[in-house]
């Protein structure tokens, strides 16, 4: 399979809606309600589970069971607190950066519909007034401004204490290859797999095993959502996809991060969660197939739902497939077009290689 143009227009028309949409962390059913239709064709059949994991599966009564998973949620934060003249403060919904917040605009989603505000922060002018220094921002200190005079006028709008707020950023492609939006992290990963699935159907390709394409929730929050998906699969492998770090532009330590590039690769990861055979058959994959991948290192964890697979049900053979990414956690999140279509097409080569009696024995 040639790794240019895998994505055609209606991927990357399907990409850029759902990560218009907004999925936060514990409120993903409309973002799964997207992915769901996009996946329809190419799968048997569905699983849901009560927190709102969605997995489309192909084969599902072979007893071996392949698992390719990315998860659905996006940070947000929770309204907390609403003062008496109507100002509002928050607290994090999974890890959202208090530094990025002031000046940004938001969404607060009621059941009344969405509402318009905007993170408030006081004027470069007053900031360093009476020789304290300029102040850096907090999240006891951010707070967000509706155009509201009261805390009762905020309250008739729908908004109350636990109301979760998103970004409205949207997608956009930079210089041609560059995809830009929040939320990539990871929904870019539940975009990737469902390509996967389209390009195995499209192809008329018969896998061996069944096939668990697995969107998680609440991964932002604890791995949450495939931990407890895992338990209701029982996988025999697992592949995870999700974000790393671009080490490269400023202010990053190269030392400390490693050194991964966005256009240079899908990252294989080595870590304890990570099975070693499982890892080398990835790699094999990558050099039989000439597809460019880098390597990255990860102590104790990998902060990924790769741990909340591989400890679970005994023990299940488990890998992780990063996509480089610029800007983790901030409304510009950046990734290379050629590193998707690399992590798709070297996600689907693997699958081409698991047979349904392989064990990936440690001892093999």
């Amino acid at each position: 399979m040639e790794t240019k143009n895998i994505l055609n227009d209606k991927s990357i028309a399907f990409l850029e809606q759902y990560l218009n949409n907004a999925s936060p962390t514990g409120f993903e059913s409309e973002g799964q309600k997207l992915w769901m239709d996009y996946l329809k064709p190419y799968v048997d059949t569905f699983i849901t589970d009560t927190y709102g994991t969605c997995v489309g599966v192909i084969n599902p009564d072979a007893a071996y069971k392949v698992v390719i998973e990315g998860h659905s949620d996006e940070i947000s934060w929770y309204v907390n607190y609403i003062t008496e003249d109507g100002m509002i403060y928050v607290i994090r919904n999974g890890g959202s950066d208090q530094m990025i917040a002031p000046s940004k605009r938001v969404n607060i989603h009621t059941k009344n519909g969405i509402v318009k505000g905007v993170f408030g922060w006081p004027a470069i002018h007053t900031r360093n007034r009476g020789g304290e220094g300029d102040k850096a921002p907090k999240i006891e200190t951010n707070f967000i401004d509706l155009g509201c005079e009261s805390k009762e006028e905020v309250e008739k709008l729908g908004v109350h204490v636990g109301c979760v707020i998103t970004y409205p950023d949207t997608f956009e492609i930079l210089n041609g290859n560059k995809f830009v939006c929040r939320a990539l992290d990871n929904r870019v990963g539940g975009f990737m797999i469902a390509e996967v699935a389209r390009l195995l159907k499209e192809n008329n390709i018969t896998l061996p095993f069944g096939l668990y394409i697995t969107n998680s929730v609440q991964e932002e929050v604890g791995l949450r959502g495939a931990e407890m998906i895992t338990q209701t699969i029982k996988p025999n492998v697992a592949i995870v996809t999700d974000v790393c770090h671009d080490s490269t532009t400023p202010m990053i330590d190269k030392k400390i991060e490693g050194e991964l590039k966005i256009g240079k690769g899908p990252v294989i990861t080595y870590a304890p969660a990570v099975q070693n055979n499982l890892r080398e058959l990835i790699i094999d994959t990558a050099e039989a197939n000439n597809i460019p991948f880098q390597r990255l290192a990860s102590s104790r964890v990998t902060g990924t739902d790769t741990d909340a697979f591989a400890y679970s049900n005994g023990g299940v053979a488990s890998a992780l497939i990063s996509l480089p990414l610029r800007y983790m956690h901030t409304t510009v999140e950046m990734v290379h077009r050629e590193d998707v279509e690399n992590v798709i097409k070297l996600i689907y080569n693997t699958l081409l290689k698991i047979e349904n009696n392989e064990t990936f024995s440690y001892f093999k």
